[in-house]
């Protein structure tokens, strides 16, 4: 049974009677486009076919209520949350992203009755696919709809201005500080494709993607080593990328191009020059994808895809050992190119690779694994896949 169907039954066992409507939001993978978006750069994400489903009804005494089922079934049910006394702090654990998505409503000037929710998801947890975004994405469209305001209607929010108030909540709400690339893929992507979005502008290109029709695919490997952008040292990199931009008198690290980094590093302390090193040789990758993709020569991506992540892991340092073995293996096995995808320090990686090989491929990552005595990783292909939207 998909999520959004079981989201509907298990909402009508809980509430005893069917939701007014149930709204879904894919997590993502990340081509390329690495820590860009918060430096006002380019990404290359698509959606995942896993995808998190939110059952909505009203309530009129503007509580929120919510439910949440894991893939085994279990109930997290959070104390009835009073719409109108949301703040920063007041909710913590898991009931912080849908909470923190109801408050940025609020703070928008939404008038919320209070709903019943019932989510149910399929995009694995921690693994740097961004489930907490696609959390967040289904829930602020179902709120929406609960206020009488569903995508798409007079007077509800774009989807990029949806993408803003979810990170404004992920930032201010959560604590984690976000960019703007996880919500924007989950809402935007469509399938058999990649969105080419310039975060600076707001402009978003789709760029076709289906690698299946010349026989390649982009495997999944979700090494199973836990990460959590609040608790990692992926506020520290985005600090360090807003004191190098300041000390270089920049609005952003976006300003500056591959040409001029001879120049600028020397200008910056020794532990930020790497950072900015990343970001504008990653935004260069972005676009000389791109380029590649327009062509349709998915196999020439897979260069672009091991210069990233050897730019993670040594410039950026936001790898880890699962991540390096899960790359390395890959690409010994035949892989056209690999790379760590989401904000690192776990997570998961992804390789381009011919279907014909996979069976070979997945054999040599899992005996990689086996070798250096880690928790076998999961492995699966990646589908560009729909974005957000409602299901029934």
């Amino acid at each position: 049974m998909n999520p959004a169907d079981r989201a509907a039954e298990l909402f009508t066992e809980r509430h005893g009677g069917p939701p007014q409507s149930v709204w879904s939001a894919p997590g993502r993978v990340n081509l390329i486009g690495e820590h860009t978006d918060y430096n006002d750069g380019f990404v290359l994400p698509f959606a995942l076919p896993h995808r998190t489903a939110v059952a909505v009804r009203p309530r009129t005494d503007g509580q929120l209520s919510v439910a949440t089922f894991s893939t085994e079934g279990q109930l997290h049910q959070s104390e009835p949350l009073a719409v109108s006394e949301l703040r920063p702090g007041t909710v913590t654990g898991w009931a912080a992203y849908p909470a923190g998505v109801a408050w940025a409503l609020a703070e928008a000037g939404f008038t919320l009755p209070g709903a019943d929710l019932v989510i149910v998801g399929t995009v694995p947890t921690g693994a740097g696919l961004s489930s907490s975004h696609a959390l967040e994405c289904a829930v602020i469209l179902a709120l929406l709809d609960a206020a009488g305001h569903p995508s798409g209607s007079p007077g509800a929010p774009s989807r990029e201005e949806l993408a803003r108030l979810v990170q404004q909540s992920e930032n201010t709400f959560v604590g984690a500080p976000t960019g703007l690339l996880d919500q924007t893929a989950s809402l935007n992507c469509t399938a058999d494709h990649v969105l080419f979005h310039d975060v600076r502008s707001g402009e978003s290109e789709q760029i076709p993607f289906d690698p299946r029709s010349t026989g390649l695919e982009v495997l999944v490997i979700d090494t199973r080593a836990k990460h959590s952008h609040s608790e990692s040292g992926y506020g520290d990199r985005r600090s360090g990328c807003e004191q190098a931009a300041e000390q270089l008198g920049l609005t952003s690290l976006r300003d500056l191009s591959t040409t001029e980094l001879d120049i600028v590093l020397p200008k910056l302390p020794e532990e930020l020059r790497p950072l900015v090193r990343h970001v504008i040789t990653e935004n260069q990758r972005v676009l000389d994808t791109v380029a590649v993709l327009r062509e349709g020569k998915y196999a020439d991506i897979g260069s672009y895809l091991t210069q990233s992540h050897i730019s993670l892991r040594d410039d950026y340092r936001v790898s880890c050992t699962e991540l390096d073995v899960a790359v390395d293996s890959a690409l010994e096995a035949g892989a056209l190119g690999a790379r760590m995808t989401g904000g690192g320090f776990g997570g998961s990686a992804i390789a381009l690779i011919p279907t014909a090989q996979r069976e070979h491929v997945e054999q040599q990552v899992f005996e990689a694994f086996r070798r250096r005595g880690l928790t076998q990783p999961r492995l699966f292909t990646a589908v560009p896949s729909p974005g957000a939207g409602q299901d029934r």
